[in-house]
């Protein structure tokens, strides 16, 4: 007997998910960040990591960060979950 595709599926899955899905939108702060502007990563609580912007997207909903000490470069969302704090001067 030849095998179809729907022989070798386990579950068929019909229609789109029930939830919506959600717009990730920037905090207000991350529309006043620009290239240059020292910052705070702040993972979760108690593990931040310092750097500088290198990069923001139009919309603001994306930010490339340079962090200190030779940590490489992060891209961080603001689905993402992760805090980007301006440091103060």
């Amino acid at each position: 007997m030849p095998i179809t595709g729907d022989m070798m599926a386990k579950r068929k899955t019909t229609g789109w998910p029930e939830a919506p899905v959600r717009r990730a939108v920037p905090a207000e702060h991350w529309k006043q960040l620009r290239r240059g502007d020292r910052v705070r990563v702040k993972l979760a609580p108690g593990f931040e990591n310092p750097g500088q912007v290198d990069a923001v997207s139009s919309d603001h909903s994306v930010v490339w960060v340079n962090l200190d000490g030779g940590r490489g470069r992060t891209l961080v969302h603001c689905g993402d979950g992760v805090e980007i704090v301006p440091q103060e001067s």
